[in-house]
């Protein structure tokens, strides 16, 4: 290619990057004026709309027509209204920490990396940073795809007054980090319990017989070895960065379908989005076919149930606890019907949220 050929690609490519930062700001002032409107109603003020948000980027995902993916196209816009959305109203999200978690991660995938995201210890922590007005949201792991369910969740999600607002999927890469020359060098490896049983096949291989030490988080894990070139830590390359741990080995998780989902919390349920899903938990009696009873409503309504998980009940000896995952949103008159009468056959109910499926 001549050099006037190239010239000219990178004026047209320099021309283009004008138009978009002129329709940016377009956009921009456009929820400004948004922003007055929603203040001028009066009342409590949603600045961020997490069903209109899904909708925004379901259409976009639809309707690219490449060469972008609508994948691709879709995280480029996502991260348009988050610089969008801080202009009305910074948001500080809650998450699992330390700095560097997958948790981390999700929250930034999914309100993208225009908010204050706040760690914090453990999982009631978060739930507390949310209740308390601290943060706005809260982004906490629910249930892995090799691992299961995260009971720790499930069994706070019950005493909260909080709603799901939100889901996020993320596939889980594990690398391992060390300051170590080679991986032959590592010492001792540290990561989250899941973590080193999702990579087990690889440390069995790669290092057998070397120490496996779990702590809190694999990126404490991370943290740890950045003072020690004798350890490796299982962690994500955002870890990596954060604490200058070199990555020794990518990927490095036994089964590559690896994904955790995440649960956005927050104080209110969002309206319907066109593809949602609904949340609750309930107990029944203790009698023989109450269960199926209890599911009969769902299938009289023709609603698909995705999950459903028991915990035990703590006032209470061989009593349990049910949390579903249903498709559609509370508000659609098929699931309503279908609530109305399981709530008819139960001896506790609550409703978790109703809230659009990740649309990333």
């Amino acid at each position: 290619m001549s050099n006037e050929k190239l010239a000219e690609l990178r004026h047209q490519i320099d021309a283009i990057d004008e138009r978009l930062l002129e329709l940016f700001n377009a956009r921009a002032a456009v929820v400004l004026k948004v922003a007055d409107a929603k203040r001028e109603e009066g009342g409590k003020v949603q600045f961020y709309r997490p069903e209109r948000e899904a909708q925004i980027l379901r259409r976009i995902q639809e309707t690219s027509t490449g060469p972008l993916p609508g994948a691709d196209a879709a995280r480029l816009i996502r991260e348009v209204i988050s610089a969008c959305l801080k202009l009305e109203q910074p948001l500080n999200i809650a998450y699992l920490g330390p700095a560097g978690t997958f948790t981390q991660l999700a929250a930034l995938k999914h309100f993208g990396q225009f908010v204050n995201t706040v760690p914090a210890s453990g999982i009631e922590q978060v739930f507390r940073e949310v209740e308390t007005g601290h943060s706005d949201f809260g982004v906490v792991p629910i249930e892995n795809s090799i691992e299961g369910v995260i009971a720790h969740t499930l069994d706070t999600l019950i005493d909260s007054p909080l709603s799901i607002c939100g889901e996020i999927e993320l596939p889980i890469h594990h690398n391992l980090l060390s300051k170590a020359r080679i991986v032959g060098d590592v010492a001792e490896v540290l990561a989250h319990p899941q973590a080193l049983a999702q990579c087990r096949k690889w440390l069995d291989e790669h290092l057998p017989g070397v120490p496996r030490s779990a702590v809190a988080s694999n990126a404490e894990g991370a943290r740890i070895a950045s003072n020690r070139p004798e350890a490796a830590a299982i962690a994500s390359s955002m870890a990596s960065e954060l604490y200058d741990v070199p990555i020794l080995a990518r990927n490095i998780e036994t089964l590559a379908n690896n994904t955790t989902r995440f649960l956005i919390i927050g104080p209110t349920s969002p309206g319907p989005s066109g593809r949602d899903l609904t949340s609750l938990v309930f107990s029944i009696p203790n009698k023989p076919g109450a269960l199926h009873q209890v599911l009969q409503a769902f299938d009289d309504n023709e609603i698909n149930m995705t999950r459903i998980e028991s915990r035990p009940l703590r006032q209470g000896s061989w009593a349990y606890s049910f949390f579903v995952d249903i498709e559609g949103h509370a508000s659609d008159p098929n699931l309503e019907r279908a609530l109305a009468e399981l709530k008819s056959r139960v001896t506790s109910y609550r409703l978790l949220g109703s809230y659009p499926r990740s649309a990333l």
